[in-house]
């Protein structure tokens, strides 16, 4: 259940709202319509809210530390982008 079918919802409960003119002894189309609306805006709210929620728990740094291993007395190598002279 996403976006897709909050919308399917929202248009299939402004069909029943608005263009189903049929009297149902049982329900009351129009009142049906409109729930089917509000949850349909729901649905989607609530698809958004727990995207940015996952999109900002997944963010990563990652630090990188380079160690250097040279004998004390010598003199430490030259980095790999110096200049050859």
């Amino acid at each position: 259940m996403g976006i897709g079918t909050g919308i399917f919802l929202i248009v299939l409960g402004a069909i029943l709202a608005y263009a189903v003119r049929a009297e149902v002894s049982w329900i009351d189309l129009q009142v049906a319509g409109v729930v089917l609306m509000l949850a349909g805006g729901a649905l989607i709210f609530l698809t958004l809210y727990f995207w940015r929620e996952r999109r900002r728990r997944n963010e990563v740094t990652i630090v990188e530390e380079a160690r250097l291993a040279h004998s004390t007395g010598g003199v430490p190598p030259d980095p790999p982008d110096a200049e050859v002279r």
